[in-house]
């Protein structure tokens, strides 16, 4: 009898099927024998033995009288038998074979890979929303679901469920950076918990910061590819409107900045824009608007100004000094405090029936006074900070506004006069004079050009000229602007101590309004405004078809009635009798040539002049009264020159309004004859 251990038998694959021979499986038709398989069967057929295991037999006696061990054959054993003598354990312990090129490696359906991933996310995320902190290397491993050679949609996926996560569990306060030595000392193993829990937070959280900033940097590739970076615009813009306060916001904002430099309107920079505006109207603390306006003025000055107006545009959002609705103020506390000291007041009138000792009410009494003081105190002092970053804020708008006025960008000339004369009640005199002088540089470039003796070369006139060759300056518009803001630097402060100081003459924008009445009132779109809809002209070219984007404005005819009101209603500057004849007499005449929505604000506002100017004007109605010499002159360019206190002037106006089709307009004439009327009673 031989010696030693058996021999190993062959194993035998066995026929897949039992008229057809052995041969490979090919990967293709892997899945579609998968319903063949029986793997619960497989499982429990499995031998789970270990691979060296004792023998149980005892030694035995051969006829040569040696003591022998026999081996026990494993059971099932069968060498007729496919699945041969070998193991289970060394058959799984056999390495796998790599696949050849003629069998291809196994490729998951994309439909499976979305499904596997759901299971994932949903499985993280509800550990994650039941208890962070036992939890927090989920973060992490949510991250890892995905990866740069995962499908598209698996990675918008996992992008999506990651801002929607960190947008739940990110706290309400910002997670300082622990140092070493903040790391060496004893601490409970709650407080250690809460420490590792929130490093983990941060950690993940900039890890995926990373990740979308380098997916908005991506700006070319295919259809995939910019979906993808649409969605990591849109978690930016989500985390950025969830949680301003948290770690990280220099970095968002940053990706927003960068979206806002591109001169190309698309879907992620209206998105951007939209944002932004959102951050400056809801920010009640002050400090993500001064943040965000610090970058974004830095991203102009880094262009040289040559962005879009939109993003220019966003600055009217920020809550400014007086337009910032301040949450406490320091004489009262707010409301909702007034209402607990009334019910900490009840709760005291409570406890005056209990028994205490006349100790005892004065130390309540005191207590009472110092948590008054210190709300107190907190209050001012929140104030206080929140001027000072909304002033700060307010600086860089108006350096800004200073640099693209003096470098005359043509495409954000309107954006900069209209947010001039938005926060020019903000501006300090010292400025006055300067920005009066830049306001006369356009209002007389205005000028020349609308009589065609503005000579520009070619670089100037490619400079106001868009992509498709259609001029992109509004002058009209930019004259009516700058008329409107000359007048309302002087509105909020003392303008007969202003312009005696600072020897500030406003005849110059007088007379320019005054000569620019009767061009306005031929002007087709005097009604409607930048983002009025308009029809296209099936005559003109496509180029000039195209929306385009201009600043979000007031109609030319309401930017008039302002500018017409600051010179002839202001109660500090009354006008002189001639200036308000002439003004009203050529109000007039505009008006029977005016649509029906402007001739009503103009009468609206000939009214009003009639109401507190009625006897400089009533020398229109009564011939008999006027004193003047010459020829009337209702062409003429001036006030003094039109000589409008002469016998030829009159107000034959009234005639053609008194028969106009809307009734409303009839109503108002009617109304400026009866106070001229009892005038002369």
């Amino acid at each position: 009898m031989p010696h030693g251990r058996p021999a190993k038998r062959r194993r035998i694959t066995p026929p897949l099927d039992d008229d057809r021979p052995s041969e490979t499986i090919k990967s293709s038709e892997l899945f579609a024998r998968a319903a063949d398989w029986d793997l619960e069967q497989a499982y429990a057929q499995k031998n789970r033995g270990k691979k060296n295991k004792e023998p149980t037999r005892l030694p035995i006696k051969t006829a040569e009288g040696r003591v022998q061990r026999v081996e026990e054959e494993p059971k099932g054993d069968d060498s007729d038998s496919f699945l041969g003598s070998g193991s289970e354990d060394e058959a799984n312990n056999e390495p796998d074979t790599p696949p050849t090129e003629s069998e291809p490696a196994i490729q998951v359906p994309l439909k499976q890979q979305i499904l596997s991933a759901k299971e994932d996310i949903a499985r993280l995320a509800g550990h994650l929303n039941e208890d962070p902190e036992e939890h927090a290397t989920a973060f992490k491993k949510l991250a890892q679901i995905s990866g740069p050679n995962s499908p598209i949609a698996v990675q918008k996926l996992v992008l999506a469920a990651q801002a929607a996560v960190y947008k739940d569990v990110i706290p309400g306060y910002r997670i300082r950076s622990y140092k070493d030595d903040d790391l060496g000392t004893k601490v409970s193993k709650e407080v250690r918990q809460t420490r590792q829990y929130e490093q983990s937070l941060v950690a993940g959280y900039q890890a995926y910061v990373k990740h979308l900033a380098n997916l908005a940097k991506v700006r070319k590739g295919d259809e995939e590819t910019l979906s993808l970076r649409s969605v990591a615009i849109n978690c930016v813009c989500t985390l950025l409107l969830s949680v301003p306060h948290f770690n990280f916001r220099t970095e968002l904002l940053n990706i927003l900045a960068r979206e806002l430099a591109s001169r190309e309107a698309t879907p992620d920079f209206a998105k951007c824009i939209e944002t932004l505006e959102k951050i400056f109207a809801d920010d009640e603390d002050g400090a993500p608007s001064l943040e965000a306006v610090g970058i974004l003025t830095k991203m102009m000055k880094a262009k040289d100004y040559r962005v879009r107006e939109e993003a220019l545009n966003t600055f009217f959002q920020l809550r400014l000094l007086s337009e910032l609705s301040a949450t406490s103020s320091t004489t009262r506390t707010d409301k909702p405090e007034d209402d607990a000291s009334k019910l900490r007041g009840r709760k005291v009138k409570k406890e005056k029936w209990e028994h205490r000792s006349k100790k005892e009410r004065k130390f309540v009494k005191e207590r009472k006074a110092v948590e008054k003081d210190m709300q107190e105190a907190d209050a001012m002092v929140n104030y206080e900070e929140r001027e000072k970053m909304q002033s700060e804020s307010l600086k860089m708008v108006f350096v800004t506004y200073f640099r693209i006025l003096k470098a005359r960008v043509p495409e954000l000339m309107g954006a900069v006069l209209e947010g001039l004369a938005t926060y020019a009640h903000l501006i300090n005199q010292d400025f006055f004079g300067d920005i009066l002088e830049a306001l006369k540089d356009i209002i007389s470039q205005a000028d020349a050009a609308s009589k065609g003796e503005l000579e520009l070369d070619d670089e100037e006139i490619t400079a106001l000229q868009d992509v498709d060759g259609e001029e992109i300056r509004n002058r009209t518009r930019e004259s009516l602007l700058a008329t409107q803001t000359a007048f309302t630097l002087l509105s909020g402060q003392e303008v007969s101590k202003a312009a005696s100081s600072l020897h500030l003459d406003l005849s110059f924008f007088t007379s320019h309004t005054y000569r620019s009445l009767y061009p306005l009132s031929l002007d087709a779109d005097i009604e409607l405004g930048p983002k009025s809809v308009h029809l296209p002209d099936p005559h003109a070219p496509k180029s000039s078809q195209k929306a385009a984007n201009k600043v979000n404005v007031s109609t030319p005819i309401l930017l008039l009635t302002r500018v017409l009101t600051s010179i002839l209603l202001t109660p500090s500057q009354p006008p002189p009798t001639v200036a308000a004849a002439s003004f009203f007499k050529r109000l007039l005449t505009i008006s029977v040539q005016l649509p029906e929505k402007s001739a009503l604000a103009v009468l609206s506002l000939l009214a009003k002049i009639a109401d507190k100017h009625g006897r400089k004007i009533e020398v229109l109605w009564y011939s008999d009264e006027r004193k003047g010499d010459g020829v009337f002159r209702g062409e003429a360019d001036t006030v003094e020159g039109t000589n409008v206190l002469s016998t030829g002037s009159g107000v034959w106006e009234t005639e053609l309004l008194r028969k106009h089709f809307c009734p409303k307009v009839r109503e108002q004439v009617a109304s400026i004859d009866k106070v001229i009327a009892g005038l002369h009673r």
